[in-house]
């Protein structure tokens, strides 16, 4: 049975990137769910296969810039 919780995380105090790195390094993997290249979030699977993700920018801050 699929897991019918998702996270969505956010990095607060500090880089997305590091947050990526610490992220893998803990276990996790990147998991493929048909995102387009132009999403603003990786989609990760912790080992028992559960996923989340991490946000790079929220909806908001997304739809906050300039057009």
């Amino acid at each position: 049975m699929k897991n019918r919780l998702h996270l969505d995380l956010r990095a607060e105090y500090t880089s997305f990137d590091v947050e990526l790195d610490r992220i893998e390094g803990l276990g996790a993997r990147r998991v493929n769910i048909g995102q387009g290249p132009d999403v603003t979030w990786v989609v990760f699977a912790d080992p028992e296969g559960n996923e989340f993700c991490l946000l790079h920018r929220t909806v908001q801050e997304v739809a906050a810039e300039p057009t």
